[in-house]
């Protein structure tokens, strides 16, 4: 399949790992959207609480079936646990660097608050080693009970002060509560503090009754809570109240950028939009940080000239079938400067991660 002369790779070679090494750049390429859960963090998980364990159970050699709490999710590619293959498929892809999060089936909201700050805290330590033992390829950023927002203020302020993690990736809503729900202003307060990364990865999506169909309930489903948590985000005025937090929309940021007119227009027309947002939207969207997952050109080209290319970062959404080990190569393809392209490989996801000082190490 392509898309005027841009070609779209099957989704088989998300873990193929074979194709033929190309010269790497010298900068520095930085994927900021990889998922992660090692073997030892499910031996870990399972140890501590056996009802949600996860589960590997193989399909062939590349892939597996994951099962969490009970509930399957196939099929979970090897680079997903295995760190053998996800270094060798990183080369493949042209990507020196991940920004590991854990995978949004370990979120875990559903379950007692308590036992899972004690799981994040696992999970996160788990990350932080990985990210120490190979400090050239990872950094990484935090999973957080969200069910009780004061256990994860403090594990996002543990997971960056102490683990020397970036910040954190939440899921899209909590349990079907908005992220301006107010309940979760002491994550937004210690977020702010620590000047967070904050990611937004799509979870118990919205409609999911009328997506049961032609995987609707990912490739519908996914932007469309996306696009409702960055609408509470602004609307509720969060992102006016905690400017020092950056937040990062996932697979192309949904439907925002594509929207963007109809919701300045509707907060200029409309008293609804205005209840706790006293200025026009337009000042909180220009500070939204997207990634690159939009698996063909003239989208993501929009998105650059839309967005600002100070906003866009590279992502993969590693190791899933729904992300794409072709993201490098399709941000070099892009009809942009080159500079503009390193800013979207490199620049941009070290400014996201408050991570400048690394760009000597490049």
């Amino acid at each position: 399949m392509s898309y005027k002369g841009w070609s779209v790779p099957p989704a088989a070679a998300m873990t193929s790992g074979s194709r033929r090494k190309q010269k790497m750049p010298t900068a520095k390429t930085i994927d900021t959207h990889a998922h992660i859960l090692s073997d030892e963090t499910m031996r870990m998980i399972a140890k501590e609480a056996p009802a949600v364990a996860p589960k590997i159970t193989p399909i062939d050699d590349a892939f597996s079936v994951l099962e969490v709490a009970g509930v399957p999710y196939r099929p979970f590619p090897r680079g997903g646990w295995n760190l053998e293959t996800r270094l060798k498929d990183m080369d493949a892809a042209e990507v020196d660097m991940q920004v590991l999060s854990n995978t949004p089936q370990t979120f875990l909201y559903t379950i007692d608050a308590s036992l899972n700050a004690t799981l994040a805290a696992l999970q996160n330590d788990q990350i932080a080693a990985t990210v120490k033992a190979h400090p050239d390829r990872f950094m990484g950023i935090a999973t957080l009970p969200m069910q009780a927002p004061e256990l994860a203020a403090a594990e996002l302020t543990r997971a960056m002060r102490t683990l020397g993690l970036k910040g954190a990736q939440i899921g899209s809503n909590v349990n079907g509560r908005n992220l301006d729900d107010p309940a979760l202003e002491p994550l937004w307060e210690a977020a702010n503090a620590l000047s967070a990364f904050i990611m937004i990865h799509p979870t118990q999506v919205a409609g999911s009754d009328r997506l049961k169909s032609y995987y609707l309930a990912n490739l519908i489903g996914n932007p469309l809570d996306s696009t409702i948590a960055a609408a509470s985000l602004v609307f509720g005025g969060v992102i006016a109240r905690f400017p020092k937090i950056r937040f990062l929309f996932v697979h192309g940021g949904g439907f925002v950028p594509y929207q963007f007119g109809r919701w300045i227009h509707g907060w200029q027309v409309r008293s609804e939009p205005q209840v706790h947002l006293k200025e026009s939207p337009e000042a909180a969207l220009k500070t939204l940080w997207f990634d690159s997952i939009l698996h063909a050109k003239e989208p993501l080209e929009y998105l650059v000239a839309s967005a600002g290319v100070h906003r866009v970062v590279l992502g993969s959404d590693y190791p899933y079938d729904m992300g794409t080990l072709e993201c490098v190569r399709q941000v070099r393809a892009l009809s942009i400067p080159d500079a503009d392209k390193d800013r979207i490989l490199r620049g941009g996801p070290l400014a996201l991660a408050g991570a400048a000082e690394q760009r000597s190490a490049a």
